[in-house]
């Protein structure tokens, strides 16, 4: 879309004979901020008082980690489309394995994460730590049957030592995802299925004084998570906590 935009509303092509046509030209949304005399229907959201800015604001510690499949999903994405870090935000990037495709590496960078991460558990010096392991939404997007499964099995056994770790040095651990794909792998005519899923996800409470977790929406994550910080929600968030 970029590249069609630029040629046909930006800037002349003349190895291709192409030149800037006279358009009223839409976009769906912004696709770069150098672009003039567009007309964008839905434009950019400046969003405020995400998890991490409230999180700061409240003079609280917080560490994002994550693969390079994942990192930007976990700073820029998580942080409402900003890239600046907030006050005492830390960030840890593990490379991911150089591969043509994540099925002839399952377990990606998951038993890195974990190690990296330990460190830091062991350390207790982050209030809020963000993790993301990637292997089930990359792995699952080959279609592969045998290499998402290993990939769910390493995940499995890299959660389990990092929520292990967690409990040991005083923490409290939620898992979570946006949305599936390793769960639902095959499709009922046995073609892979390399789609996102449509099923539900877990949220999984991982703490000694919460019984009972109720049902919600992915809005209500950082609510609940402020709650078991002891942070007001601000106003603009408008889920609730869910224990």
């Amino acid at each position: 879309a970029r590249e069609i935009t630029q040629v046909l509303t930006q800037s002349d092509m003349p190895e291709l004979d192409m030149k800037v046509l006279p358009l009223y030209y839409c976009t769906l949304t912004p696709y770069d901020d150098k672009f003039k005399g567009l007309h964008i229907l839905y434009d950019k959201e400046n969003v405020q008082r995400t998890l991490g800015e409230v999180v700061s604001r409240a003079g609280k510690s917080q560490l994002r980690i994550a693969e390079t499949e994942k990192y930007a999903h976990v700073t820029f994405f998580f942080s409402g489309g900003r890239e600046a870090t907030f006050e005492n935000e830390n960030r840890i990037l593990i490379s991911s394995p150089k591969v043509p495709t994540y099925d002839l590496k399952p377990e990606m960078s998951a038993y890195e994460i974990k190690e990296a991460l330990v460190k830091e558990l062991e350390k207790g010096t982050n209030d809020l730590i963000i993790l993301n392991f990637a292997n089930g939404d990359m792995v699952g997007h080959t279609g592969v049957y045998d290499a998402i499964r290993k990939a769910v099995e390493t995940v499995d056994k890299c959660a389990g030592e990092v929520v292990e770790v967690a409990k040991a040095n005083g923490y409290s651990v939620l898992v979570t995802a946006d949305h599936g794909n390793a769960d639902n792998a095959v499709n009922p005519d046995g073609s892979p299925n390399t789609a996102h899923s449509l099923n539900p996800v877990p949220f999984i409470v991982v703490d000694d004084d919460i019984k009972q977790v109720e049902n919600g929406i992915l809005a209500d994550i950082a609510p609940t998570i402020l709650k078991m910080m002891g942070v007001e929600t601000p106003p603009e968030m408008t889920g609730r906590s869910l224990v």
